[in-house]
Order: C-alpha cells, then sequence, then structure tokens
C-alpha cells in the first residue's frame, strides 16, 4: 500500500548517516518513461532539505544530480562503467540506496550488481541463500548486499581485466560466449558484458528472483519451508561490521498509468521483455493508428501524409484503418485477439475505462525528423514525423486516468528512418532492426 511504501522508505532514506557520510541515491529511471513520472515524489520521501543539504556538505552548490548513466541492467551496457563511477564515490558518500518506479528496471540492475565487482565477492552465494527470506537481521524490511571495499590493489587489478577484455574481438570468444553474446543482442541494441575480477566463475546454475516483491514481505517469514541439513554460509563478524550496503527499495507506484489497470497477463505483454522494433506507417488525414486498444491517434487535418512511427513491446498489435471505422472496430474488437489487449472479452471491457481524447497541434520540421513524440501511458509512444511548415491536427486517446504525454523534442527524433521498403498496397513499411553494438570487445580487423 502507498502509505506503508512511504513509511518503509522514508525511514529507511532518514536514518542517521552512517560512516559519517549520507547515503548516495540510485535513481534508476525508465529511459522510455520519459518525462519520469515518479521523480518528483522523491523530495518528500527524503525530508525537506535533506538532498539540498547534503550537496551543499559536498561543495554543489545545492545540485542534487551529480552523474547520468546510460545502462541496461537486461544486457550488461554500461554496467561497468557504472560501478567504476560508484567505486569512485566510496570516500564522499555511505550506504547506496537503489530507487525508481516499479518495472523500471532496477531490481535488475540490483541483481547484475550484485554479481559484478561492487559486491564483496562471497556475497552473491549468501544473497542466493537469503532470498528465500527477508534479509537476515534486517530492520528496513530492504534486500541488500555489502559493497567491496574498493582499494587500490583492487581498482588496479579490476583495469587490468577491462584492459584486457577490451583487446578481445567477437572472432576470439569461445562457443559459449558467442551463444551468450548473441542472446544479449536478441534483447537489445546495446550490449555489454559484466565480469569479475575477484571471483571464479563457476559453474551452477545461477537463481534468479525479484527483490521487488520480496522487499514487501514486512512481517512474515516463509512457512512450510522444508529443512535443509546444509551448513548455511553466513558472513563473519569482521566482513560487514564496517560494511557499506547497497539497498533495493520497494519500487514506487506510477499514478496515472495503464499498467495500473492492466492484469499481470497483460503487462506482461505490454513491458518490453526484448529490443522494440520501430514499426512505421504512413498516414493520410483521416486515417486512425490503434496501438492494442490502449491507445488511438487520429490524423483530423494536414495537407500531406505524415509517418507515425510506433515504439512499443512488439507483443502489442497495431492496426490502421479509416477514421470513419474507427470507433467501430474499437467496439467490436476490443477485448478480443485482434487489439490484445486488454483481454478477457466483454466482460473485462465493461470494468476497463473508456478511451478519452486529447486534441494535439504539431507543426513538421522535415521528412527525415520527427516533430515529437506522443506518449500514450505506460503502453509506449508514437514519434511523428512531418514535412517541414506542414501543421497537422491530431486527436490521441488513452484510458481514462491514464498520463498522454506529447514530448517535444522526441526521445529519438530520425527513428523514422529505421525501416525497410514499403509494403504495397498498405500504409506499413517493413520493419528493420538496427546491428547491436558491444562495448566491452574490440570491432574485428581494428587495432
Amino acid at each position: 500500500p502507498p502509505d506503508e511504501h512511504r513509511r518503509v522508505l522514508s525511514a529507511a532514506l532518514r536514518r542517521p548517516p552512517r560512516h559519517g557520510r549520507a547515503p548516495l541515491l540510485l535513481y534508476v529511471l525508465d529511459v522510455t518513461e520519459l518525462p519520469d513520472p515518479v521523480l518528483p515524489q522523491l523530495p518528500a520521501l527524503l525530508g525537506p532539505g535533506r538532498v539540498a543539504a547534503a550537496c551543499a556538505r559536498a561543495g554543489l552548490r545545492g545540485a542534487a544530480l551529480v552523474d547520468i548513466r546510460l545502462v541496461s541492467a537486461k544486457t550488461g551496457y554500461g554496467v561497468e562503467g557504472l560501478v567504476s563511477r560508484l567505486q569512485r564515490s566510496w570516500k564522499c558518500a555511505g550506504d547506496v540506496y537503489l530507487l525508481g518506479a516499479t518495472n523500471s528496471g532496477k531490481s535488475t540492475l540490483f541483481n547484475t550488481l550484485l554479481r559484478s565487482d561492487y559486491c564483496k565477492s562471497r556475497a552473491p552465494d549468501i544473497i542466493d541463500r537469503a532470498t528465500v527470506s527477508p534479509w537476515p537481521g534486517t530492520t528496513l524490511n530492504l534486500l541488500k548486499f555489502p559493497i567491496i571495499n574498493p582499494t587500490c590493489d583492487r581498482i588496479f587489478r579490476r583495469q587490468e581485466r577491462l584492459k584486457e577484455e577490451a583487446t578481445k574481438t567477437e572472432d576470439q570468444l569461445s562457443s559459449e560466449e558467442k551463444k551468450y553474446l548473441n542472446q544479449l543482442k536478441k534483447q537489445g541494441y546495446l550490449v555489454g558484458e559484466v565480469g569479475r575480477t575477484f571471483q571464479q566463475h563457476k559453474s551452477s546454475a545461477e537463481i534468479d528472483f525479484d527483490p521487488d516483491t520480496l522487499s514487501y514481505s514486512m512481517d512474515e517469514d516463509p512457512r512450510d519451508t522444508p529443512k535443509k541439513h546444509e551448513e548455511r554460509e553466513e558472513f563473519t563478524h569482521n566482513e560487514v561490521k564496517d560494511a557499506r550496503w547497497c539497498f533495493d527499495t520497494p519500487g514506487i507506484v506510477k499514478e496515472d498509468c495503464v499498467l495500473n489497470l492492466l492484469t499481470e497477463k497483460e503487462v506482461k505483454l505490454v513491458l518490453p521483455s526484448h529490443a522494440i522494433v520501430p514499426r512505421t506507417f504512413i498516414l493520410k488525414p483521416g486515417m486512425v493508428l490503434f496501438l492494442a486498444a490502449l491507445g488511438r491517434i487520429d490524423y483530423l487535418e494536414g495537407e500531406k501524409p505524415a509517418w507515425f512511427s510506433v515504439l512499443a513491446s512488439n507483443l502489442l498489435p497495431v492496426h490502421v484503418t479509416a477514421l470513419r471505422n474507427a470507433d467501430t472496430i474499437y467496439e467490436k474488437h476490443a477485448g478480443q485477439e485482434f487489439l490484445k489487449v486488454p483481454m478477457g472479452g466483454e466482460e473485462r471491457m465493461k470494468e476497463f475505462p473508456p478511451l478519452v481524447p486529447q486534441d494535439i497541434t504539431l507543426k513538421g520540421i522535415g521528412t527525415t525528423e520527427a516533430v515529437a513524440d506522443i506518449k500514450l501511458s505506460s503502453a509506449g509512444w508514437v514519434a511523428v514525423t512531418a514535412h517541414a511548415e506542414e501543421e497537422l491536427l491530431l486527436r490521441a486517446y488513452t484510458p481514462k486516468g491514464t498520463a498522454l504525454v506529447v514530448r517535444e523534442p522526441p526521445l529519438l527524433p530520425y527513428i523514422g528512418a529505421i525501416r525497410g521498403a514499403r509494403i504495397p498496397g498498405t500504409p506499413a513499411y517493413r520493419t528493420k532492426k538496427p546491428p547491436s553494438f558491444v562495448e566491452n570487445l574490440r570491432t574485428t580487423g581494428s587495432r
């Protein structure tokens, strides 16, 4: 519940500083959710003046933001750079808290950092054992792992490992490494392996878990858990007596979010699990684009055709029709397989809020650059590209109670250029996936 969430998180963030240093806040923001819907809630959780006062002591002239990193916790891109940056904060920061909205990838990042050089080398095995219940001895009801002390020797050894890995090309990887790399490429465009300097790789399978849900286990322990006779491995007193900890926190619930209206099965279709492939359509005035039954854009007025590039989960269908048929199609197919989400037929749609409109006026800047994104709550967004000086009147719809945002300038202004040939007889272009970029490897043939 929101009240309990605020109580637990505020209690953690307002604790007296340990080690004589204030905590470092690592805010995880889903880039597809810009502008971020929950960041304004952060000052209330921290307490009045907390951020500004801490920054003033650090000589930052009141600036709360000290760094921004583009990372993919799922594919590993940017994570090694993030670890290096966090280690450089050792002398000026205490414990570290991962904050962010639900479904922002925060817990995936926690799992990735747990198995990186940021975490004490013995911790992953012990933490895996602890994930079946709240972390022993914690009074904050938050999952955590101990941060390794980045001594000069450890920093040197880590840099040597990173340099060695950066000299390799994809051709020099083992067959197993190539197979793993190809899996990552399917999941995202930006890829980077996250390694360990201070621990041997183990052959046993790693257990994935979701600390977001575990963090809500406030007052009860698991019941009917079979007792294991094997000896439980724990940290020694000396290992953790002066430890700094990295905490995962429960995700902050997004208000006015379409995900709050969906079932678990529907959410899995809406949230992208692999790299988004842009889908581009050319529409004339009097045409309508549906994104499942969660969003709709009508092209009402304009002199020339315009391009609409959909950035959303590849599992969500996109349908284009004439304006005169749009209402009939929605009434007939919402809740059915044709529009896919929501699912459950007429009974489901009786409880689902109706789509409500918002008129949007845009002026094109050229056929190669989008003028704006129309963000349909958390279902995805549509980048609109139009001829220079061409004025468009659009009407966009999202379910009642959810947020529709016009993002100017667009997040990816040239996304419309990533497309194949026009499919004859349709408004659609063939999809085209850009090549992946692997940050840790040297390009084949380069020196």
